[in-house]
């Protein structure tokens, strides 16, 4: 064993001075051992407001522990009106007060290559900033506005607002070497241009040994590749892997939130990746030693959250106020317009990224009609859900909002391209869902139909074209006009069929931006309402489940979460009655519990182990209590004992007790005693489930349709 464990009261005064709950050891090294301390942030993405905050917990930190760094793995660009008025700079003006040792590139800084300025608002950014950025597999050089920025070395005398390959630092009298990584997914996902990415593991195997070589034997890998991201492009576990010698892996690009280290082995000796969610709501702390080999011999590591700061750094806060004020104005100018209901920008299934949504909806619909003035041959409008970047509320829409959703300033271009075309673009759009994918499409003037489990490039089963009132079906050969952004017409986000029309000239550039197309769409309209309209369908496998049902659409959320199974490949059974055994199995999916020991019943024995393992983490989170020291997993669960179970999941899940405002009315739960009437009153209240005729049925076996129901919305709730 690597690791060895030293106590010490250093976080805990860090938390107690910040008024935070966080009281995590913090590594010691041994005698003859080196400790580092290393802070880090990651896809920040222009969330400036968390400046002040961020501030308090980096200089608590580095008055604890001398040995430290503090290292950005990338994607500050795009997000908030922040960048949209400043272009990073906001940013890079905290970045630099709090002496940032060193950055790496993001996707997402290379956002502005499809301006008319190209990436001069990036180079700004590098020159200004006060820190050195490290890239080992990035080529500025065929873009004339890096010349004189990028050095191919790695320096012990790096010099701030320049890119290296990777740098030296001398910390507490050590050595430690940090290079650079970017995602090469970045050529589909943004606006590189003429910037080119080399295969990651050949550069970080060339940083290793030029480090070697150097005599630095600790080594820190700073990557926007991901976590665990498609392994076609690249991902720091797949890096670890692959590439011994780096000690650590302080990364970015997938969001994750790594609450530990990731610890792995790589050649005997232990490897640690680190990560820190997003959007400036963790600062992450990992606190290692290394022995005199560079070997890592003991780790900590805590994401604080900065939220929860009590006492904002006064100096950042005062450079802040005028950022802020200038942000607060755009924020409450009014368009005009009210949304009648919430405009859904969000993330996850059937969110802009794997579904259909009324925003989307709205978005797509603004395009055509601005399109359609510009060339009225325009039939069709895709955008792509990964442009679609936050949610409008319920009420007054402001400019700050708009901008907020669109912080990208795309351009309308107009395609003409064939039907074969077009379902190819589909093809490529559904191609990992349910897996969210910034190339998902949504559509105006087009609805089509997929199968979310077919093989990849085979899902889309049907396309229809709306001409007049009317849908009819694609034409394979004939050709279309379509309405999109520059950045998915000269092929981001993978579609190539988009890139190749681009190439041969059938792509024209109007110029109008996104956003104020948007505005002036809205502006026209008697009312913003839209709706989801069935433009975008994903089938399911079961031949007893049909759109009509009412139990369609919670059966196939369900399914595409991962979270239900048919009987068989082909029948969903939605009749027939659930057991408490599959009762607790899908609520223990649905929160995602793990058990840490066994269930103590007595009649469990003979279950399936990840039935028993269930069992065991509902009992651990008080879901289920059994009866005389057994759980009668085959018993059929009544819509009564569902509706205790999913209310003890809502308390454990929320950690506080669900209160009952009006008592229910239904008028069959006579025998009924405290809890079972909260558990249905919760069920009525939140909207999870309903009764019919006044009764809500309590003794009847709940079915494996009236379960899809509780559970899609209680999950959705939760959510």
């Amino acid at each position: 064993m690597y690791k060895r464990t030293y106590k010490s009261i250093a976080a805990l005064t860090i938390a107690a001075g910040l008024g935070l709950a966080l009281t995590p050891q913090t590594s010691l090294a041994a005698e003859g051992d080196f400790s580092l301390t290393v802070m880090h942030t990651n896809d920040t993405h222009a969330n400036v407001d968390a400046a002040a905050k961020r501030a308090t917990l980096v200089k608590q930190i580095r008055s604890e522990h001398k040995n430290n760094l503090l290292l950005d793995a990338g994607d500050v660009f795009s997000g908030t009106l922040y960048f949209n008025q400043y272009t990073g700079l906001a940013d890079l003006e905290f970045m630099n007060l709090l002496k940032y040792d060193a950055m790496t590139f993001g996707n997402h800084e290379f956002d502005l290559g499809s301006t008319s300025d190209g990436h001069l608002g990036l180079t700004e950014f590098v020159k200004k900033a006060e820190f050195p950025f490290v890239s080992a597999n990035v080529d500025f050089s065929k873009d004339a506005l890096f010349e004189g920025l990028q050095n191919n070395e790695y320096s012990s005398t790096a010099a701030n607002g320049e890119i290296y390959n990777g740098i030296i630092k001398e910390v507490g009298g050590e050595k430690v070497g940090i290079f650079g990584l970017t995602t090469a997914e970045t050529v589909d996902i943004s606006s590189p241009n003429d910037i080119a990415f080399t295969n990651y593991i050949e550069a970080a195997k060339g940083a290793v040994a030029a480090f070697e070589k150097a005599g630095v034997n600790k080594i820190i890998a700073l990557t926007h590749i991901g976590y665990d991201d498609a392994a076609k492009y690249d991902n720091d576990l797949l890096l670890a892997e692959k590439v011994p010698g780096i000690d650590i892996i302080v990364g970015g690009h997938t969001h994750t939130k790594l609450d530990a280290p990731k610890e792995l082995t790589v050649n005997g000796k232990p490897v640690l990746i680190v990560q820190a969610n997003e959007y400036n709501k963790f600062l992450g702390q990992l606190d290692v030693s290394f022995n005199t080999e560079g070997v890592i011999t003991d780790h900590t590591g805590v994401l604080h959250d900065v939220a929860a700061v009590e006492t904002p750094d006064a100096e950042t806060t005062k450079l802040l106020k005028p950022y802020a004020d200038s942000i607060e104005k755009v924020k409450n100018t009014s368009t005009g317009k009210v949304a009648v209901e919430g405009l859904n920008g969000g993330r996850g299934l059937w969110g802009v990224r794997a579904g259909e949504t009324n925003l989307g909806n709205l978005i797509t619909d603004g395009m055509l009609a601005t399109a359609k003035k510009i060339d009225a041959e325009t039939v069709i409008a895709m955008q792509n859900g990964g442009g679609i970047r936050a949610s409008i509320d319920a009420g007054d829409i402001t400019v700050g909002e708009v901008l907020t959703v669109m912080p990208f300033g795309n351009a309308l271009a107009i395609a003409s391209v064939t039907g074969e075309e077009i379902k190819s673009l589909l093809e490529n759009a559904v191609d990992e869902f349910p897996k969210e994918k910034g190339a998902f499409l949504h559509v105006s003037g087009l609805k089509y139909t997929f199968d979310g489990t077919a093989e990849a490039g085979k899902r889309v089963l049907s396309v229809q074209v709306k001409e007049g009132d009317k849908y009819v079906n694609l034409d394979n050969s004939k050709t279309y006009k379509v309405a999109t952004n520059t950045f998915t017409a000269k092929g981001g986000d993978g579609f190539k069929a988009f890139e190749t029309a681009y190439a041969e000239g059938r792509v024209s550039e109007p110029g109008n931006v996104d956003w104020e197309m948007f505005i002036e769409y809205i502006t026209n309209l008697e009312k913003v309402n839209p709706t989801e309209e069935g433009r975008i369908k994903v089938v399911i496998p079961f031949n007893d489940v049909k759109e009509a049902d009412w139990h369609y659409s919670y059966i196939q959320d369900l399914f595409y979460q991962g979270l239900s199974k048919g009987t068989t490949d082909a029948t969903y059974s939605p009749n027939k009655q659930l057991t408490r055994a599959q009762a607790t199995s899908l609520i223990v999916r649905a929160l995602g519990l793990e058990a840490k020991g066994t269930a103590k019943f007595t009649d469990t024995a003979n279950l399936h182990a990840d039935t028993k393992a269930e069992i065991a983490a509902a009992a651990e989170a008080g879901i289920v209590k059994g009866v005389n020291g057994k759980f009668l997993p085959h018993q059929a669960v009544t819509r009564a004992q569902f509706a205790l179970m999913l209310n003890r999941a809502y308390d454990a899940k929320s950690e506080v007790d669900y209160t009952v405002k009006e008592k229910a009315t239904f008028s069959d739960l006579g025998k009924y005693d405290g809890d079972f009437v909260k558990a249905i009153n919760m069920i009525e209240e939140l909207n999870i489930g309903s009764g019919t005729d006044g009764k809500f049925r309590p003794t009847e076996g709940t079915t494996r349709a009236q379960a899809a129901k509780f559970v899609s919305n209680f999950n959705n709730l939760l959510k």
